[in-house]
């Protein structure tokens, strides 16, 4: 994933509260393709089920986004949607508190190229933006994985 919005905070910096970032992958599939563009709040409560960006555990300078299933003691349990493409706390484990940067509030997605029908068009219109919204059916059974 890489992040197109300011960097959030360093120590000293000020933290903008909203930012933009891009998918790359499938881990999130259905809910996020590769190539959306994500509206991320900075410094928001994350409550289970909510779609989050944060800095992988063992590479800091990866952003990974996930869902957030439940707060455990040492931290989050993070599921990609998509149970094939892995990457996520089943392989690393619980990611603590400090390292979830941001909350998904949205995501835009871009036209695809060569669409030429108008139908098409009008179909892609209709669903480019979306809310990402807090899924806790989804939590709960990702929690059962």
């Amino acid at each position: 994933m890489r992040e197109q919005g300011s960097e959030p905070g360093r120590a000293g910096q000020a933290r903008a509260p909203f930012g933009v970032a891009e998918v790359h992958g499938p881990s999130m599939v259905p809910t996020l393709r590769h190539g959306d563009q994500l509206l991320v709040r900075y410094g928001v409560r994350v409550r289970p089920g909510d779609v989050v960006v944060l800095r992988h555990p063992f590479q800091q300078d990866l952003l990974v986004v996930k869902r957030a299933v439940e707060l455990r003691e040492a931290g989050w349990w993070v599921l990609g949607d998509n149970s094939y493409a892995g990457g996520d706390s089943t392989d690393y484990g619980t990611v603590p508190e400090e390292l979830v940067l941001a909350r998904v509030v949205g995501r835009f997605r871009p036209r695809p190229s060569g669409q030429r029908s108008p139908f098409r068009a009008l179909l892609w219109a209709l669903s480019a933006v979306r809310p990402v919204l807090c899924d806790r059916s989804a939590s709960s059974r990702l929690r059962a994985r």
